[in-house]
């Protein structure tokens, strides 16, 4: 055999390896067809009219009739009928568009908020090209989830499963119109859970990699068996387009909203009135836990259930009935799925012990809550190690804080102070994990802090509390 057939023939044989190796590839991949086939027919675009003024709103008319008739004719075309304002001024209509899924036969249709908000007029197109006109029921900022009803029978509707479920690594798949492309289908996997968003304290996303650009927002993301585990609502982006993050409301939250807005026109949430914060491995190692876990309490609101139930600054809060705060994050989730009223107990760390607590759950408010002024210091002053200057504060500025104890801040000089961030007006009310009551109660503990260990101190600013550790050099 020549070399030449000898070289023809390992080139045969390479391409049917890679070809067998291709069609296992593809044999392992699913098939979306009769996903795609069953689940499209309830999935509609949704687009909205909004009436915004334009620069000319309210501005009169200009006077057309010394122009000549085809200049005026070309005058008054440029004017759309009935888009008139008040004193002869123009409106423009604002559109948006973006997607829904039908989930009840008589009409009940599930969208995002964004997707709706402020619209004048909804329209909901389906998959026949038919357009039916929504009306509103209710829609809840917080969770990003609105609730349509159109006039309709025997509608074509989704299968609806439980995100609970879901399992990192899973197939999934989104339906929508992004740019208004109608029933667009993409397909990724899932790639993580329980994620939490900026501002977005009360839904743990569903995290993908499926491809969600705008338009896409509102549609629903499938699983494998054809059912919705989410609302496609947000992606990550520094471009504007897709990047390979997307997020997804997990239906079973939706679907919990979505019942309360059909029933009583609002959501009930959960509520401690606490604020929060992350445990990392300084904070960890100074509340003597084992490591980064829970969620440190910087802050506990006034005559709030957590106040009332004997939650306490400075306590690690590591479960909630059971199920483990890993993340500071979790919390939120889990407190606001409670109904207000209900009891929870509560696995703690305070002062190194842990402790079981149960907490009766309040109603979230519906207005964010006020943040607590922060006073001007004067009286006493004392230096310390740490590198600043503190002063006792006043019986009137403890009531402003709504604080029993602490010192404030005068000046700041070289020194472990300064490297942390510390600033004057700042207010120290625990230290080393404890209550700081005046001015000498600092000193003394400043004085007795251990060195080359993380050290944790209690902090307002502007009102607001968090812990801060640092470390003292031998």
């Amino acid at each position: 055999m020549s070399i030449l057939r000898l070289k023809s023939c390992l080139s045969v044989v390479a391409g049917l390896v890679l070809l067998g190796q291709a069609l296992a590839a593809n044999a392992q991949l699913p098939d979306f067809t009769p996903l795609v086939e069953q689940a499209a027919p309830a999935v509609v675009n949704i687009s909205t009219r909004q009436k915004v003024p334009d620069r000319l709103a309210g501005a009169q008319m200009p006077d057309l009739q010394g122009l000549p008739p085809i200049f005026r004719e070309f005058f008054e075309r440029s004017i759309p009928p009935g888009s008139r304002g008040p004193g002869g001024g123009r409106q423009r209509e604002a559109q948006s568009l973006g997607s829904g899924f039908i989930i009840s036969p008589d009409g009940y249709v599930l969208t995002n908020n964004h997707v709706v908000a402020d619209a004048d007029e909804i329209i909901v197109r389906l998959s026949d090209r038919s357009e039916l006109q929504a009306k509103l029921v209710g829609a809840d900022p917080r969770s990003d989830v609105a609730l349509l009803k159109v006039d309709g029978k025997n509608l074509p509707t989704v299968k609806l499963g439980k995100s609970n479920d879901l399992k990192v690594g899973e197939w999934v798949l989104a339906i929508g119109s992004p740019f208004g492309f109608d029933h667009s289908v993409t397909a990724g996997i899932v790639s993580a859970k329980g994620r939490s968003l900026p501002n977005e304290s009360y839904v743990p996303f569903i995290q993908t990699d499926v491809a969600i650009n705008p338009g896409n927002s509102g549609g629903p993301l499938f699983n494998l068996n054809g059912e919705v585990v989410g609302i496609n609502s947000q992606i990550f982006t520094r471009s504007g387009g897709f990047m390979g993050l997307s997020f997804a409301i997990p239906i079973d939250v939706a679907l919990d909203v979505s019942n309360q807005l059909k029933s009583e026109g609002k959501v009930s949430r959960g509520w401690l009135g606490v604020v929060i914060q992350e445990v990392n491995k300084d904070l960890a190692e100074s509340f003597g836990l084992d490591k980064p876990a829970g969620a440190l309490v910087a802050q506990i609101m006034e005559d709030g259930p957590a106040a009332k139930s004997g939650l306490q600054v400075g306590d690690v809060i590591l479960s909630m009935n059971g199920r483990p705060i890993i993340m500071s994050a979790d919390l939120p989730h889990l407190v606001g799925g409670l109904k207000p009223g209900s009891k929870a107990t509560m696995e703690v760390v305070r002062e190194g012990s842990r402790k079981s607590l149960t907490v009766t759950v309040g109603a979230l408010p519906s207005e964010g809550e006020e943040g607590l002024a922060s006073g001007v210091p004067g009286a006493e002053r004392s230096s310390n190690r740490l590198g600043v200057t503190v002063a006792e504060l006043s019986d009137e500025q403890k009531k402003v804080l709504d604080i029993k104890g602490g010192v404030v801040i005068k000046e700041v000089l070289d020194g472990p102070a300064a490297l942390i961030g510390l600033r004057p007006g700042d207010v120290i009310t625990h230290l080393n994990n404890q209550a700081i009551e005046s001015t000498a109660v600092f000193a003394k503990v400043a004085q007795s802090l251990p060195k080359n260990r993380s050290v944790s101190m209690r902090v307002l600013r502007e009102g607001r509390a968090s812990f801060i550790t640092f470390k003292l050099a031998e």
